[in-house]
């Protein structure tokens, strides 16, 4: 596994079939929370430049499109995003490790619904293939709260370094003082920190 600090130069985006249909499925967590998160972190990666790899699996099914706030944000990763025909490890689909591959970037900030079928394989599968992993766990969900634990134990077991959206956020910017980190803690002020509720 790779030890060294992600950054936005180092580091790729994946984010893996925030569908209508399947969050919808979501009970693990708030599902505002989760589609919060994630778009700070589409955010984040486009203000880093950094390759973001956008994946869905069977839209024309009950998962339904991909959120259309992705699109708004990250409209050339929406257009070419991997549409899977039914593969569960998006690591198995060739399209998939394909893009990932071109990026030529060892270090992979996944997230994804569910947690505990479209995470958990291509997390463990990549770690195998030699990439460092980081799952942003609060940018993901499943059906029940069990079902997200245990997929969250067999990650960590694997290799996968656990994680959470300002955890990873505060990785990339090392310094809030410079230029990417500027623009890092307004995203998280902005659309994180500024709609806490009271204690």
């Amino acid at each position: 596994m790779n030890p060294e600090r992600f950054t936005g130069a180092n580091a790729v985006m994946l984010l893996i079939d925030h569908q209508i249909g399947t969050m919808g499925w979501v009970r693990s967590a708030h599902l505002d929370e989760i589609k919060r998160n994630t778009l700070v972190l589409a955010k984040a990666a486009n203000a880093l430049n950094m390759p973001v790899i956008l994946t869905s699996s069977m839209e024309e099914h009950v998962q339904g499109p991909l959120m259309t706030e992705l699109q708004a944000i990250l409209p050339e990763a929406f257009a070419a995003r991997i549409k899977r025909v039914g593969v569960v490890d998006a690591m198995d689909d060739e399209n998939f490790a394909s893009a990932v591959l071109a990026t030529g970037r060892k270090n992979l900030i996944m997230a994804g619904i569910t947690t505990d079928v479209c995470v958990v394989f291509p997390a463990i599968t990549a770690v195998q293939q030699g990439y460092s992993v980081q799952v942003v766990v609060d940018a993901c969900g499943s059906p029940s709260k069990i079902a997200d634990d245990v997929a969250l134990r067999r990650m960590e077991k694997a290799g996968v370094t656990l994680t959470s959206t300002n955890q990873v956020i505060a990785e990339l910017a090392r310094k809030w003082t410079t230029p990417e980190g500027g623009k890092l803690i307004e995203i998280l002020f902005k659309d994180i920190l500024s709609k806490l509720g009271p204690a």
